[in-house]
């Protein structure tokens, strides 16, 4: 163990660090009045699809970048305070 984390999960550290990132490198779009974050989908698509599953992104199939939903984004503002990144 270092700094307190493990590699018990990596899948789930995988997943979680893949969120991270989507935030992180995210951009905030505002179209018809609507504002939201996006970010390229230049992730393992298997990852990027388990988050699509669980309402965290949303993925355009057409498209090159996925939308954060309101979920991911607060999921990932938890990962990075548990990470120390803030």
């Amino acid at each position: 163990m270092k700094d307190g984390v493990t590699m018990e999960n990596p899948d789930k550290k995988i997943k979680d660090l893949t969120l991270m990132l989507l935030y992180l490198s995210s951009w905030e779009e505002n179209e018809f009045g609507l504002k939201y974050r996006r970010a390229w989908e230049g992730y393992d698509f298997d990852v990027l699809n388990e988050l699509s599953d669980e309402n965290m992104i949303s993925d355009g199939k057409r498209s090159k970048s996925v939308v954060l939903r309101e979920g991911g984004i607060e999921k990932a503002l938890e990962l990075l305070k548990e990470y120390g990144i803030e």
